[in-house]
């Protein structure tokens, strides 16, 4: 298994299951976007309710491995591939509960000023917070 310095298990929900008797694709960005989002609120001190400063997905991608489906829960990964100015590129591994590969990705954030929506630096705890999570790779 891949190093991630942070982990998050999320369980899977009935409606995560398609058509075809697994989990939709779309679900995985959303636990993508979940465990980084709850990263950032909870050890990072974003205000994503009032703070003057945001997070924007600019860009995230997934590379399917294995197909999962409820009941069940997935193992995420989390991990900071690097760290700019105003910028964050996540990488992240979700993982079965028999710690089989189910899907990797990553997601980009720039963080901006809430209301001129300009790039603003990452920093204070938040850039404290995501510098924990820089690996190698």
């Amino acid at each position: 298994m891949v190093s991630y310095p942070h982990w998050q298990t999320v369980p899977l929900r009935w409606k995560d299951n398609d058509v075809y008797g697994h989990v939709n694709n779309v679900v995985h960005y959303s636990l993508m976007d979940t465990v980084i989002n709850t990263f950032l609120v909870e050890e990072g001190e974003l205000d994503i309710e009032t703070g003057g400063v945001i997070g924007l997905c600019v860009e995230s991608q997934c590379r399917y491995h294995a197909s999962v489906a409820f009941p069940g829960s997935l193992r995420i990964g989390l991990r900071v591939a690097h760290l700019g100015k105003s910028s964050v590129r996540y990488e992240i591994g979700m993982y079965s509960a028999a710690d089989a590969l189910v899907a990797e990705g990553h997601f980009v954030h720039v963080f901006v000023d809430r209301e001129a929506r300009r790039p603003v630096p990452v920093e204070g705890k938040l850039r404290e917070a995501l510098a924990e999570l820089v690996t190698a790779g």
